[in-house]
């Protein structure tokens, strides 16, 4: 069976799956396994399944993702969104629609750090929305602001889908993509509050009283302890050297639980609970992992990535015209797929192919986490959505129209992104990372 032949059977039976309620990583091993016993024998193909199964998840980059897991959920739990609130606060004070922007500036401080973007959307989400409800904004506009700025913190490091593309993608330097993803991310965020902004004013939403110095230098000292859990990571894995992204996520983990402590918000009564919490979202992360591997297998022994490849460069060998298809192809898939499956399948089909046409593998990288950063706050199915339109107290429907403005905003800075290398490479080349 030809290539075209088994990647049709191995989608047809995804989205079958899919339609039947099947988890999304069942789904994916399944698929893979149906497609795989066409085109080898049944014992080799269970066997082989198997194997690749175990060496999939058989690495040690990926203690980087369950330590950074575990850190996130230690902070969710640890009191730090309030004090990230009062410092995005400070920060966005003095601009009309001054609730909107500390929302954002929240998000990009809370998701970086939590390494989730729905953690992010229901911790700051939920502590904006009363206070923005109860200076007079529109709660769809609200909802909006929230959901949209949500995944800017996934963008900004330490970020779990980097590590996952790195050991997809063959071993692209975590430090490199940790350091590349700093402008995106902060782009991302100063996107939605440039729209924010622009709405604010028009439907003259108030702006913030100015915090007296000693009030704002409090609100910094308490944030500053927080905050220091990037530098101390990332500065030891890209400016120090002191350890790699793994040890790097055991130090996130011992430095969240010191904090906690310190902030007397967390107690021995808790720590069932984040462990459970932990092993279930690792338990998750490594089934996809391992079905996938399957997966990735099966489209290597039958030839689909360079059938896609040859496919894609047979419309055109621009490479404008390719990476736009790419990118439309990765904001239609992020509606309906998360974003940990979704790097775990597309980077082996689509990095052979920006490769080809001289694209840098971090370069790529970023683009495809931004794509699918997007992706989680689109309608109808994005994780961010649900969360956002929750904790805002509106319905998917009523915040659709202001988000599609926000949406047509981040579509072109991610084009940006795309067709402007310098953007996501001149910060790891600056530090010598690339």
């Amino acid at each position: 069976m030809g290539a075209i032949e088994t990647g049709l059977v191995m989608v047809i039976s995804f989205i079958i799956l899919m339609a039947m309620g099947v988890p999304i990583s069942v789904a994916t091993g399944i698929a893979s396994f149906i497609a795989a016993i066409l085109i080898v024998p049944f014992d080799v193909a269970i066997f082989t399944a198997a194997q690749k199964m175990v060496t999939g998840i058989d690495s040690f980059s990926l203690l980087a993702v369950i330590f950074f897991i575990l850190s996130g959920i230690i902070m969710n739990n640890g009191g730090i969104a309030l004090r990230l609130v009062n410092l995005a606060k400070l920060m966005g004070g003095s601009l009309p629609g001054s609730l909107a922007h500390t929302n954002v500036v929240g998000n990009m401080l809370f998701g970086s750090i939590s390494g989730s973007a729905v953690a992010a959307a229901a911790a700051i989400g939920g502590t904006m929305a009363p206070l923005q409800e109860k200076e007079g904004y529109n709660k769809a506009y609200s909802a909006a602001v929230n959901i949209a700025s949500s995944p800017a913190g996934l963008l900004i490091p330490p970020s779990g889908a980097f590590i996952i593309y790195s050991m997809v993608s063959g071993g692209t330097s975590i430090a490199a993509l940790f350091l590349a993803g700093y402008v995106p991310g902060i782009l991302m965020g100063l996107t939605v509050m440039a729209i924010a902004y622009y709405i604010a004013k028009k439907e003259k939403y108030p702006v913030a009283k100015r915090p007296s110095f000693s009030e704002g230098t409090k609100v910094i000292i308490e944030a500053i302890p927080s905050l220091l859990l990037i530098v101390i990571v990332i500065g030891g894995i890209v400016a120090g050297g002191v350890f790699t992204a793994t040890e790097g996520s055991a130090v996130a983990v011992l430095y969240s639980v010191i904090l906690s402590i310190i902030y007397k918000t967390l107690k021995w009564s808790d720590v069932p609970n984040i462990l459970s919490e932990t092993v279930v979202m690792t338990g998750i992360v490594l089934f996809l992992v391992a079905a996938s591997s399957i997966m990735s297998w099966v489209m290597a022994f039958s030839g689909i990535p360079a059938a896609i490849s040859e496919a894609v460069l047979s419309i055109s060998d621009n490479p404008i015209v390719i990476l736009l298809i790419i990118n439309v192809v990765l904001l239609l898939v992020g509606t309906v797929m998360d974003i940990t499956p979704a790097i775990l399948i597309f980077t082996p089909i689509f990095l052979p192919i920006v490769t080809q046409i001289g694209m840098d593998p971090v370069h790529f990288g970023i683009v495809l986490v931004f794509n699918l950063c997007i992706g989680i706050v689109s309608p109808p199915s994005g994780s961010s959505l649900f969360v956002g339109c929750s904790v805002g107290g509106v319905s998917i429907e009523a915040v659709t129209r202001p988000l599609l403005i926000f949406m047509a905003g981040l579509i072109v800075t991610l084009l940006l992104v795309t067709y402007v290398p310098a953007i996501t490479l001149f910060v790891p080349k600056l530090f010598g990372a690339m």
